[in-house]
C-alpha cells in the first residue's frame, strides 16, 4: 500500500523537475541558508544564467536592460504562491445547506469555504485542476481604507508547511492598507499576486477569469494580468457605468468601475454574448396584446410606439414585423455583403406576378440552392400590407422590390457583450431587502452585474468560483440564473472569516463574521427564488457543504519525522490528530486524490466498521482500526478504484498479510493507499 502525502503539490518542486529534465546542466548546488552550528545549508537550484542562455538564440552576457513589471517581494509573492502547505478543509455538517436548503444535509454539489484564500486555493489544486470555466472576483481596490490580507514572507518553505494556522495571537489576519503606507502599492500586489497564479492553474483551457476593479490599481491590476495569464490573453476591459456619482473630491463624478476579461486560451475561440436590451418589454407587450387579441396592424403599430419610446437601437427595431401568432421580425437585406467583390446572379420568381424580382446590384447574398431551400411557394401567405410571405422570404406586392430573408427577434435574442453596460448599483438594496431593510455589508456588487458576466459565456453546467466572496453575490446570482433557465451551474466561495465592526447592526444582529453574513443570504436567497416560482424550482440546488481551512489531520511527524528522535517517534504510533474524524479524513483524502469536494458520499457498515463510499464508488475508505478480513474482503469486491484506509489499521498480522493478496484476487487494479 502505497501513503498518501496528505499536503498541497509542491509547485516549486515539480517545476524544478520539469527545468532538471529538459536542461540538466543548468542544474547547480547553492548555499541557501546556515543552521545553529554555522554549517551551511546546501540545496540544488537552477543556475539562472545557465538557463537564460539555453533558451535563448543569442548570447546573453551579464544583466540587461529589458520589459519588466516589479515591486518589492516580487520574487517572495512567486516563493509563497508555490510553497506546499500542511493543511486541510474540514466539513462543518451543522452550518452547511441541503440541496432543498435542509439545514445540516450534504446533499448538495455546491461549496463555500471560510479561510485564507491563498490557502483554499492550494488546497483545490489537485480537485479542481483545469476543471473551472469561470472565475469571478471582486478583490479590495485599496482605495486606502480597505483591508487586504497579510502574507507572511519571513517564512522558509519548511516553516510554512509545518505553521498549523494564519492568525496572530488576537486572530487578525486582514490589516489597513492606509495610503501613509510605505509599500502602498506593494502589499496590495504582493496579497493578489500569487492568488491569481494559482486561480489561473484552476481553469480549463476554455476557461475565463473577470476581475472588478476602479481606478485605484487599475494599472497594476492590468500588469500582473498581463504576466499572469498573458498579455495575448487578454480580451478586453469592461466599463460598468453604475448611474450613481461618487463624489471622490477630484472635480468629477466617478459613475464608473471596470471589469478586466482574460481568457486562459484565446486560440480557444469564445463568445461573450447578452440579451439584447429591451427584449422583456418587447415581449411583456406582444404577450398582453395576445391575450386582447388585437389585429395584427394595431399590434404592430402598438410595438413601435414602444420602440420610438424606449429609443432602442436598430438590433430590436428592425424587428417590427408580427406574425399571426405575435411573434416579432425582421426584414434582412439580401444584398452581396463584399463592396469589393461580386455575389452570384440569379432569377427569383414573385409569388404572385410570377415574374423574376428586382436583383441586387451586386449580386444575392446566398447562391442559388440555398435560396431555393428558404422558399416554400406552396404555402404562400398575404399579409394585410399586400405583401407576400413564402416560407422564410419576404416579397413586396409587387416585383419591382428587392425580397428579403426573414429573421424572428426570438432567434438573435443575444448581442457580443458590449464593453460599456450600464447597471444601477443597488447590490446594497437588494441584501437589504432579503435582511428586512438592515444594512449589513458595505457596497455589495448586484446581482445584475454578476449575472450579465456569467451568461455571456453560454455554460450551463459548469463550475464557477469566487474567492473573494463578500456577501456572496455570486453564489445569489448563480442560483437566480439556475431557476431562469434551468441550468445546473455550481459555485465554490471563498471567504476569509473576518470581523464584523462590534460597533455595527450586523454584529448587533449576531453576524460576527463576514462569512456567516454571506452564508445567511445563500439561504435566505435560494428560499426566496423557490417561493417566487415553486413549480420552476422544485430541483433547484440551493444548498452549499460548508468547509473550514484548518492545519492537517495528521501530526507534524507525518511530515517531518527527521525532526524526531526515535524514543519521540514512539509516541506517534498514530499520525492522526486526536480529535478527527472519520469524515475529516474523508476528504482530505478526496483533495489528496482529485475527487470533487461535492462528490455523493454514502456511509455504510460492513463487518461493524463504518465505511464511506464516494462517487458511486470511485473511492472506498474505511478509517476504523482493528479492521477484520471480511470487511476487507466486502471492499475488495466492490472494485472501487481507489481503496483508502488508516495505517495500521488491520485487525491482526494475518489480516496485514493477506490484505494485499485479496486485493489481487478481487480487484487488482484497485489503488491501495494508506494515511
Amino acid at each position: 500500500m502505497e501513503n498518501l502525502k496528505m499536503h498541497t503539490p509542491d509547485l516549486a518542486g515539480k517545476n524544478f523537475k520539469k527545468l532538471a529534465a529538459l536542461f540538466p546542466n543548468a542544474v547547480t548546488e547553492t548555499i541557501t541558508g546556515y543552521k545553529a552550528n554555522g554549517e551551511p545549508i546546501i540545496e540544488r537550484a537552477i543556475d539562472a544564467d545557465v538557463l537564460r542562455q539555453e533558451i535563448s538564440a543569442t548570447v546573453v552576457e551579464g544583466p540587461q536592460e529589458r520589459y519588466q513589471f516589479t515591486w518589492p517581494d516580487k520574487k517572495k509573492s512567486v516563493v509563497l504562491a508555490n510553497q506546499p502547505i500542511a493543511k486541510t478543509l474540514r466539513l462543518d455538517r451543522e452550518k452547511s445547506v441541503g440541496k432543498d436548503g435542509t439545514l445540516g444535509s450534504i446533499d448538495t454539489e455546491n461549496i463555500y469555504i471560510e479561510g485564507d484564500n491563498l490557502d483554499a486555493l492550494k488546497l483545490l489544486q489537485e480537485t479542481y485542476l483545469g476543471k473551472v470555466k469561470m472565475i469571478y472576483i471582486d478583490p479590495p481596490y485599496n482605495t486606502g481604507n480597505d483591508f487586504i490580507y497579510e502574507d507572511d514572507f519571513s517564512q522558509n518553505a519548511d516553516d510554512y508547511l509545518g505553521n498549523s494556522g494564519q492568525f496572530d495571537e488576537e486572530g487578525n489576519r486582514l490589516v489597513q492598507n492606509t495610503e501613509s503606507n510605505g509599500r502602498f502599492h506593494t502589499d496590495w500586489l504582493n496579497m493578489l499576486y500569487p492568488r491569481l497564479r494559482l486561480a489561473k492553474d484552476l481553469l480549463s483551457n476554455d476557461g475565463v477569469v473577470f476581475i472588478s476593479i476602479d481606478n485605484c490599481e487599475f494599472e497594476n491590476l492590468t500588469k500582473i494580468c498581463n504576466e499572469v495569464f498573458g498579455a495575448g490573453n487578454f480580451v478586453d476591459c469592461i466599463t460598468w457605468n453604475t448611474r450613481v456619482p461618487k463624489n471622490d473630491n477630484k472635480g468629477l463624478g466617478n459613475i464608473h468601475q471596470y471589469v478586466l476579461v482574460y481568457v486562459k486560451d484565446k486560440t480557444i475561440n469564445r463568445q461573450f454574448t447578452m440579451q439584447k436590451d429591451g427584449l422583456d418589454d418587447v415581449f411583456d407587450l406582444l404577450d398582453k396584446l395576445k391575450k386582447k387579441n388585437v389585429p395584427i396592424p394595431e399590434a404592430e403599430d402598438e410595438l413601435k410606439k414602444l420602440y420610438k419610446k424606449k429609443g432602442y437601437d436598430r438590433g430590436i427595431t428592425l424587428y417590427n414585423s408580427l406574425d399571426e401568432n405575435y411573434q416579432p421580425w425582421g426584414k434582412i437585406n439580401m444584398s452581396w455583403p463584399n463592396s469589393d467583390t461580386f455575389g452570384p446572379t440569379y432569377d427569383v420568381i414573385h409569388p404572385a406576378t410570377h415574374k423574376p424580382t428586382k436583383k441586387p446590384d451586386r449580386g444575392w447574398r446566398w447562391n442559388k440552392e440555398t435560396f431555393d431551400s428558404h422558399l416554400d411557394y406552396a404555402h404562400t401567405i398575404k399579409r394585410y400590407d399586400g405583401s407576400y410571405v413564402c416560407g422564410d422570404i419576404w416579397f413586396a406586392k409587387d416585383e419591382n422590390t428587392q425580397p428579403s430573408s426573414i429573421k424572428y427577434l426570438r432567434d438573435v435574442a443575444k448581442m457580443l457583450l458590449r464593453t460599456v453596460i450600464s447597471l444601477k448599483s443597488d447590490g446594497g438594496v437588494e441584501l437589504e431587502d432579503l435582511f428586512g431593510g438592515k444594512s449589513y455589508f458595505s457596497n455589495p456588487k448586484p446581482t445584475s452585474l454578476i449575472e450579465l458576466l456569467i451568461d455571456s459565456i453560454d455554460e450551463h453546467n459548469a463550475i464557477f468560483i469566487d474567492f473573494f466572496s463578500g456577501s456572496a453575490t455570486t453564489a445569489h446570482a448563480i442560483m437566480h440564473l439556475n431557476a431562469l433557465d434551468g441550468g445546473h451551474r455550481q459555485y465554490i466561495m471563498v471567504q476569509l472569516p473576518e470581523q464584523t465592526d462590534a460597533k455595527s447592526e450586523a454584529n448587533k444582529a449576531g453576524y460576527k463574521t463576514i462569512c456567516e453574513i454571506g452564508k445567511e443570504r445563500i439561504r435566505r436567497a435560494g428560499k426566496k427564488i423557490k417561493e417566487e416560482s415553486p413549480l420552476t424550482t422544485t430541483d433547484l440546488d440551493i444548498g452549499f457543504r460548508v468547509f473550514k481551512v484548518d492545519s492537517s489531520n495528521m501530526e507534524d511527524v507525518y511530515y517531518r519525522p527527521a525532526d524526531y528522535n526515535q524514543g519521540q517517534m514512539e509516541l506517534f504510533a498514530d499520525n492522526i490528530k486526536p480529535d478527527r474524524t472519520p469524515e475529516d479524513l474523508l476528504f482530505q483524502v478526496m483533495l489528496d486524490l482529485g475527487i470533487l469536494l461535492s462528490s455523493d458520499i454514502q456511509e455504510t457498515e460492513i463487518a461493524g466498521k463504518k465505511v464511506f463510499s464516494v462517487a458511486d464508488g470511485y473511492l472506498i475508505a474505511c478509517f476504523d482500526k482493528d479492521v477484520t478480513e471480511e470487511t476487507v474482503k466486502a471492499i475488495a469486491q466492490k472494485q472501487p478504484v481507489y481503496a483508502v484506509f488508516r495505517d495500521s489499521s488491520m485487525a491482526s498480522d494475518s489480516v496485514a498479510t493477506n490484505f494485499e493478496q485479496i486485493f489481487e484476487t478481487y480487484s487488482p487494479r484497485t489503488q491501495r493507499k494508506v494515511l
